[in-house]
């Protein structure tokens, strides 16, 4: 039975990667905050009780400013496969908080890429990168396309991916990274575009709402579906060898665009209820993010099946199941 160690397992990607890897036979370890309040909602459906004796789901409390505890995590789990997918990853936040988006984004992964050298495991790495790494560097967007990151939060990933290199090139270790491109679910949170927009529609079709507040309706995104993304992830880590590999629909949507796919899914006049709040605007905006994902295709079999309407239409029915109403 494989071991893997999920960082940021409570979120949508770590939720998804989570019920892949258990389907697949896995034993899944996963790291959590200390929190006051539950914040396991996204697997709280994979939830096992620790006292069954066939129990392949653990969750350990850790932080990733907190290097003692990854050296510690990593010694007692000594998993075959990590996956860091932990980080503050809201870029318009970063804006606001820079340094704590450097101390985890960033230093959190350099933090984990040493525990993992110090303890001396033979495991295999993905880093979660992104594609807010490119930034004002025009698409489309591959694994050799300059970057040119516009936010704290594509600066720390940057970071993140080369530490991921230099530990693959200096220490040995197999490490990939994954350079996603914007990837959505009905588990996403509610305070990302995506999801905030589908939840708008859906409440403003139910007469729970009037008004979305957003800001850049220009903003040009390359939108797939998570789920899909995470069988990516698992695909990099069953190469030959690391390497790294955009994943990405290869098609350009601009928010606005995806306003309306929304909207008129349930029969509403999107421009009676959108309005604009420059406080939602980034200082440094980036203006088109398409990525090309030949190199995943080609040599891990991995495509994009998901397209952006469609994507927007899923999560659009899963906000109106919430509110009572089938489709």
């Amino acid at each position: 039975m494989k071991r893997a160690l999920i960082t940021g397992i409570t979120g949508q990607d770590g939720s998804y990667l989570t019920e892949l890897l258990l389907g697949k036979g896995y034993e899944v370890h996963g790291v959590i905050r200390r929190s006051s309040t539950f914040n396991t909602g996204r697997i709280e459906h994979l939830y096992q009780d620790p006292h069954e004796p066939e129990q392949r789901l653990v969750l350990h409390y850790g932080d990733l400013t907190d290097s003692s505890r990854l050296v510690t995590l990593i010694e007692k789990v000594r998993p075959d496969e990590v996956y860091h997918l932990a980080a503050q990853s809201h870029v318009r936040v970063s804006f606001d908080e820079p340094e704590f988006t450097g101390n985890t984004t960033g230093l959190g992964t350099a933090r984990l890429l040493e525990a993992i050298r110090m303890v001396g495991i033979d495991t295999r790495y993905y880093q979660a990168s992104s594609s807010e790494m490119f930034g004002a560097t025009p698409p489309p967007q591959s694994e050799v396309t300059p970057f040119y990151p516009r936010s704290p939060y594509g600066a720390a990933k940057l970071y993140g991916y080369w530490m991921a290199r230099n530990y693959r090139e200096a220490h040995g270790l197999f490490a990939v990274n994954g350079i996603l491109f914007n990837h959505e679910s009905p588990r996403r949170g509610e305070t990302f575009v995506t999801r905030k927009i589908a939840r708008a529609a859906a409440r403003i079709a139910q007469g729970k709402e009037d008004f979305v507040y957003l800001g850049n309706l220009d903003a040009v995104r390359d939108w797939g579906f998570a789920p899909e993304y995470v069988e990516g992830m698992w695909r990099m880590l069953q190469a030959d060898a690391g390497d790294d590999y955009v994943l990405a629909t290869g098609t350009a949507t601009t928010v606005r665009e995806w306003v309306r796919y929304c909207f008129e899914h349930v029969n509403a006049d999107w421009e009676k209820h959108v309005r604009f709040d420059e406080g939602y605007l980034r200082p440094t905006e980036v203006d088109a993010l398409i990525g090309d994902a030949s190199k995943a295709e080609r040599e891990l079999g991995w495509k994009a099946q998901t397209m952006p309407e469609q994507l927007a239409h899923i999560m659009v029915d899963a906000e109106l199941q919430d509110v009572g109403v089938s489709r």
